[in-house]
């Protein structure tokens, strides 16, 4: 009995507690809900609403005329409050705008719009995205006229929420120089490195959480945001196409790595093209900047012979280019190496001026060994002074630092003041390659690059980029005169004569270096050409980059040179202002016709164009000596190979040719008779040569 009295006790006193826990429960909610409810729901409120940051619309990027480059397009993503529409419109319009929601998405039935929007409605959601994919700006006018949604979003409840995308109009025309960015920041090109002008000040505006995402309050405390700046860069549009083009020909041609073109202003240092290409599985793309950046920065090559010359008659001003340098036969060691001409045999004893014209290492070699192997320094000091060791303040993010040795170095060799004067060992980028051709056109003045001119807010230049001098003087006018002629002779009778204009005048250098490859060189090129035209009046400089082209012609006057006169050509042909008039010319006949028998096919060609009398090429013709034969109104230049080893034909040329052949091929010469032309000579043509043989010649 006690036992069960005590047991009923528990189960008394355990209801008794469950009730008063419920009771305690229900007095809890009674109290948030009615006695708190207005606390509790302002708490709510507090939480529900946030402001949320309004992106400012970037600012436009356009080319020196106008056209727009890249510029931000507005796009909309569809919302709606099915809540805010009266029943009448509402019920009038449902069907017909699911309808038009079906046929303009075209991914879910009509009936199923209707269903979505209904049951929103009668569920007092206040906000459903109609759909994920984007409209552009006529979609979001057509949607405007559509039912309910003409009441606008006040009284028909419909949102259009602005999304911004960049667009570029020339497509990827200069599209790694515009460049990107992404929501990390992180980027490259115009984009990014005129990202804090372009991209603005963002506003803000009150949002309201609300189950599947939130809605805006117009509530007018919204802060407007500020939008970015225009920039105006120096990029010709036909320029930048007419280089894309050329360029993508050659790399598809010579099946390259990747290849770059830079064309500027001589003066203002205005870019006005920048292409780069890169090779990939699908074609060439422009995927980076090699024309600026890290992987652009390459040993120069022959390109670099400029900046030694320069060196050189800055250093010692007597020498002349009529000076003699004997390059031997196309051999020559230096230390523990062996350094070579591409010209097989060599080029024997020539001037300084055809050593460069020639492109010949070994005639540089001696040039930078007799004038600064016992003082080394002196040479790199000349490179510090032109400012090739230093970066040019370029305005886009990611310009490449110039490597060059320097004597104190450990790595400094007793071969490396040779390599460096041939454009080896040390590293510059093709954009600061450029920069010091230009100043050299440019009289002396060393400008920096620039590409973009202005940042602008609507017709207002908030800030303008003008020429900015570098270095007054480079070098002295006695130099400049003597490289001009050095660079004019390239292209007139050196590796660059194939791309000589009758039009215009072109002066460059072409450059072909060998590829480093886990640490040793190998035979894949990179090619280049460097220059300005017209030569005597320049406007425009260009260089012009091939890297690793495949196949028989890898020199940088058969792969790069040719992409610079297609540029060149086009530049030429659309700016009236450097066209000279035109003479007329007179036509010779036959018996006016000048009698020369034989000589340099460079040298004829220049005298025969600078008289106007026509001359023509036989297959073959090509040598560097010729025969001439008089035609009834021209000339026909017909071959006349000098082979090693062999006794050339030397009958017809003048004096100073045949002794210039004779010696080089190590025969010794007697002269009998007085006249201009060899009339006749001692050992036939054709004769194999022995040793300290001698060659008598009669003049007439």
């Amino acid at each position: 009995m006690n036992i069960k009295k005590s047991i009923l006790v528990r189960v008394r006193v355990a209801f008794l507690a469950i009730c008063l826990f419920a009771c305690a429960i229900v007095y809890k909610i009674v109290q948030i809900q009615f006695m708190d409810g207005q606390k509790w729901k302002s708490i709510s409120k507090e939480r529900r609403i946030y402001y949320k940051p309004v992106a400012a619309t970037r600012g436009n990027i356009f080319s020196d005329n106008g056209s727009i480059l890249a510029t931000s397009l507005p796009f909309y993503r569809v919302a709606f409050d099915p809540t805010v529409a009266k029943a009448e419109t509402f019920n009038s319009g449902v069907d017909s705008l699911a309808l038009l929601l079906s046929r303009f998405y075209g991914d879910k039935s009509a009936d199923h719009y209707r269903r979505k929007i209904k049951n929103a409605r009668h569920s007092d959601r206040r906000y459903i995205r109609l759909n994920s994919r984007q409209i552009n700006y006529q979609d979001k006018k057509m949607m405007t006229r559509w039912p309910i949604f003409r009441e606008g979003k006040g009284r028909g409840g419909v949102i259009f929420e602005k999304v911004e995308k960049r667009f570029k109009p020339f497509g990827l025309l200069a599209d790694r120089t515009i460049g990107f960015i992404n929501e990390d920041k992180y980027g490259a090109g115009l984009e990014y490195s005129f990202n804090s002008n372009l991209t603005g000040t963002d506003g803000e505006a009150l949002f309201e959480r609300i189950a599947g995402g939130s809605k805006p309050i117009y509530d007018g405390t919204d802060v407007k945001p500020q939008h970015g700046y225009d920039i105006k860069t120096t990029i010709d549009i036909n320029l930048q196409d007419v280089a894309e083009n050329a360029l993508y020909k050659a790399l598809e041609r010579t099946k390259a790595e990747y290849g770059c073109v830079i064309m500027m202003e001589v003066k203002t240092g205005e870019i006005k093209a920048i292409a780069n290409l890169g090779k990939t599985t699908g074609g060439y793309i422009e995927d980076y900047n090699y024309a600026v950046g890290n992987q652009g920065r390459t040993e120069p090559g022959s390109t670099f012979k400029l900046a030694s010359m320069m060196a050189l008659l800055e250093h010692a001003p007597q020498i002349n280019l009529s000076d003699t340098i004997d390059t031997g036969d196309g051999r020559y060691r230096i230390r523990n190496t062996i350094m070579s001409d591409s010209h097989h045999g060599g080029f024997g004893k020539i001037t300084v001026q055809q050593v460069f014209e020639k492109s010949s290492n070994i005639g540089v070699a001696k040039l930078m060994e007799a004038n600064f192997s016992q003082n080394p320094r002196a040479y790199v000091d000349y490179l510090h002074q032109f400012g090739l060791s230093s970066t040019l303040g370029f305005q886009m993010e990611g310009e490449a630092r110039p490597y060059m040795k320097n004597p104190q170095d450990k790595n400094w060799y007793g071969t490396t003041l040779t390599s460096m004067a041939i454009g080896y060992e040390l590293k510059l980028s093709p954009l600061q390659t450029l920069a010091f051709y230009n100043a050299v056109a440019n009289n002396g003045v060393k400008i920096q690059p620039i590409i973009v001119k202005e940042i602008r807010k609507a017709d207002n230049v908030i800030q303008s980029f003008n020429t900015r001098v570098l270095n007054e003087k480079i070098c002295s006018d006695e130099t400049l005169k003597k490289l001009k002629m050095m660079l004019e002779g390239v292209v007139e009778q050196g590796t660059a004569k194939n791309i000589r204009s009758a039009d215009y005048k072109v002066a460059g250098k072409t450059g072909t270096a060998r590829k480093v490859k886990n640490g040793r060189y190998v035979r894949e090129y990179s090619t280049s050409f460097a220059g300005y035209f017209p030569a005597d009046n320049p406007k425009y400089s260009c260089i012009v980059i091939i890297d690793s082209p495949k196949g028989v012609n890898v020199y940088g006057g058969d792969v790069a040179a040719p992409v610079f006169k297609e540029l060149a050509d086009k530049a030429y042909a659309r700016d009236l202002a450097m066209h000279k008039p035109m003479h007329a010319r007179v036509v010779p006949n036959k018996d006016s016709l000048p009698l020369i028998p034989a000589g340099s096919f460079d040298d004829l060609s220049v005298i025969l164009n600078k008289i106007g009398i026509s001359s023509h090429a036989t297959a073959g013709a090509d040598e560097e000596w010729v025969k001439v034969e008089p035609q009834r109104r021209s000339l026909n230049f017909k071959a006349n190979p000098v082979l090693q080893g062999q006794v050339p034909d030397v009958t017809g040329m003048t004096l100073r040719d045949a002794l210039f052949i004779l010696g080089n091929q190590h025969l010794e010469v007697r002269v009998e008779g007085s006249g201009k032309r060899v009339h006749r000579q001692s050992m036939a043509p054709g004769t194999e040569i022995d040793k300290d043989k001698t060659i008598t010649i009669t003049l007439s």
